[in-house]
């Protein structure tokens, strides 16, 4: 069988006794067990002077290879380049880039730095996974290191439309650097579609199917939308319902209806527009007040990035506001919390709300969604208010689809939902839930390995 070798920005290594970070990591290391194989990248530590050689330790068969970053390549490659300017660019907020030199250099200097600590390790007959816009030119970097084995590709953040993408200076470069790729795979066909209409507007490319012939190059596109481990989601929301913690915020809950929201921090996610439709909820929908809380967890993220200390500083604002004008002594309408929760925690807290929002400006897919509706009871389930601009809107027809910069149609969907009979919530459920099935976690990663491994004749 052949072997398989991970790469990404930060490698997961597990260790005893602590669960693994996220079902995105559990499906890379089940295909690293299946394969046997090696996961590469950053090992998430800063140091003065890291040393060129990975460092490699082996669970569970699996080798586990890794690099520390220097202070400067830190600072430059992972916040500045990846983080403001791809990051904002790919996600249609061109005012947040801050494209510097020094941080296309790093951005470069990173990944060969990458490509020449994997080289070594490679063994000749692998097939090579590498994961999101941190890395976009490794494959190219490999390539010149006389690296042969079919190299594959997975953009887990959206592709912007060339309007957007030729305000990045170096758009030109960064989109011939996939060119080295075989395989290429995008979340949504929006995304797969306007990754080929800037190779041809680049390039003049021929674009025939999955096919794309391009300077020389010729490489195959695909769609796959990442999932959830759909039975392992219900099983755990099940079993949160059981514990004490979610016993009792059930309680405490009373007939309050719950509107729940839970994302990393951050200006993509549409956290301001959404704080601002809950006060939009409660001044146009006054029996909505005594009767509703909205409950938003927002995790700590990037706080070495001035826009996002502003962002947090923002919520709360918007959040006491809010507050200060709508509360009673018995009732508190937001509960802001800028802090992380175990994922059982969460599931938990999706299984008692009556109303899911996940309303990102634009993501590449967005899992939150999916793990709010397998988290549901499926004969009194909760609605899912969803984002338009959310790569996951392609598949989950079953919630109410909204525009993230309208507050006015956020509230009223939220007030449809709440609104909304248990049979039609329990058709929506049921709709969604099976297209979660059909695009499960493992149905997407065995998918693009069995398209890298066998192309078409």
């Amino acid at each position: 069988m052949t072997r398989l070798v991970v790469v990404s920005n930060r490698v997961s290594i597990p260790e005893a006794g602590k669960p693994q970070a996220g079902g995105l990591a559990v499906a890379i290391t089940g295909a690293l067990r299946e394969h046997g194989g090696l996961w590469f990248g950053w090992d998430g530590r800063v140091k003065q002077v890291p040393s060129n050689r990975p460092s490699v330790v082996t669970r569970d068969a699996i080798d586990y290879a890794t690099l520390s970053l220097s202070k400067e390549d830190y600072d430059d490659y992972y916040l500045g380049f990846a983080n403001e300017v791809l990051w904002p660019v790919f996600h249609f907020n061109l005012g947040a880039m801050d494209f510097r030199l020094d941080y296309v250099k790093a951005y470069s200097r990173v990944n060969a730095r990458f490509a020449e600590g994997l080289t070594p390790l490679l063994q000749g007959d692998e097939l090579i996974w590498v994961h999101d816009y941190h890395l976009l030119p490794l494959g190219k970097e490999l390539r010149e290191r006389d690296v042969r084995q079919p190299l594959g590709f997975f953009l887990h953040i959206p592709f912007p439309s060339f309007d957007l993408l030729r305000a990045l200076p170096c758009h030109r470069e960064l989109l011939e650097d996939l060119l080295y790729y075989d395989l290429i795979g995008f979340q949504t066909e929006n995304d797969r579609h306007a990754f080929h209409e800037a190779l041809v507007e680049t390039f003049d490319a021929t674009i025939d199917g999955d096919h794309v012939t391009c300077r020389g190059h010729r490489l195959r596109t695909g769609v796959y939308p990442v999932g959830i481990d759909v039975d392992e989601a219900i099983a755990e929301a099940e079993q949160a319902i059981t514990q004490d913690p979610a016993c009792q915020f059930q309680a405490d809950l009373g007939k309050r209806d719950l509107i729940i929201g839970a994302d990393r921090l951050d200006y993509s996610k549409g956290l301001v527009q959404r704080f601002n439709a809950i006060e939009t909820l409660l001044t146009h929908f006054k029996h909505r007040r005594q009767r509703t809380i909205f409950m938003q967890i927002a995790s700590p993220s990037r706080s070495a990035i001035p826009e996002y200390d502003e962002l947090r500083r923002q919520l709360e604002g918007l959040a006491g506001h809010i507050n200060g004008t709508y509360a009673d002594i018995d009732w508190l309408p937001v509960h802001y919390l800028n802090q992380t929760y175990s994922h059982a925690d969460l599931m938990g807290l999706f299984r008692a709300a009556r109303v899911g929002l996940v309303t990102p400006l634009r993501d590449g897919m967005n899992l939150v969604c999916k793990e709010f509706v397998a988290a549901q009871d499926p004969d009194d389930p909760g609605v899912l208010v969803l984002s338009e601009l959310a790569g996951a809107a392609r598949e989950l027809s079953g919630a109410l689809l909204v525009n993230p910069y309208d507050v006015h149609d956020i509230a009223s969907a939220i007030e449809r939902s709440l609104n909304m009979p248990r049979d039609e919530r329990r058709q929506r459920h049921r709709q969604m839930l099976d297209v979660l099935r059909q695009n499960s976690l493992l149905a997407w990663r065995q998918r693009f390995i069995d398209d890298l491994a066998h192309p078409p004749a």
